[in-house]
């Protein structure tokens, strides 16, 4: 029979190993230390979903402005209390964007937003409404704006300006109770 088989090597010594029983218990050990690593990361927070959320909108808003002055072509950013939608302009219609990347977007469950433009607010209904409440025209301006985005439960929110040149930026705020 050969050496290999038997677990004894040249020297006659008995091989040691890992049993069974051992390997099971690293496997466990490691996946603790990994659940926990994931809990502190931010696994379950809202307030790191939202940060996600915030920043999407952000990147989503400027490709939709980045595509309005290649193409020459206004685009519509429409908000309501379910999320948001992209339009184009179609004579004096608005009509949604189904594109992959301009398809519309559901908020987080719990996200209230909350939208204004100048200082003033803007009603964010139920429906989106016929004509956007901001707009990403072919000339590289943007309808001046502030969104702001908070869970139900939650003290701090992100807050995103859109400057009349077509700047986006967002930012971490304390927002109060609506």
């Amino acid at each position: 029979m050969p050496t290999w088989a038997t677990g004894i090597n040249k020297r006659g010594a008995a091989m040691r190993g890992f049993t069974l029983i051992e390997l099971l218990v690293v496997v466990v050990i490691l996946a603790v230390l990994a659940g926990a690593l994931t809990l502190a990361m931010g696994g379950l927070g809202g307030e790191r979903q939202l940060e996600q959320q915030a920043r999407r909108t952000q990147a989503l808003i400027g490709y939709a402005c980045e595509q309005a002055e290649l193409v020459g072509r206004d685009i519509g950013v429409s908000v309501d209390t379910h999320g948001y939608r992209f339009s184009r302009r179609n004579g004096a219609a608005w009509l949604p964007l189904e594109s992959d990347e301009l398809r519309a977007r559901e908020w987080l469950a719990g996200t209230q937003a909350a939208l204004s433009s100048d200082g003033h607010a803007i009603v964010v209904g139920d429906d989106f409404p016929e004509k956007p409440q901001l707009v990403c025209f072919s000339s590289g301006e943007l309808t001046p704006f502030r969104l702001e985005l908070r869970l139900t439960d939650l003290a701090q929110g992100w807050q995103l300006d859109g400057a009349p040149d077509g700047g986006l930026k967002i930012a971490e705020v304390n927002i109060r109770a609506r």
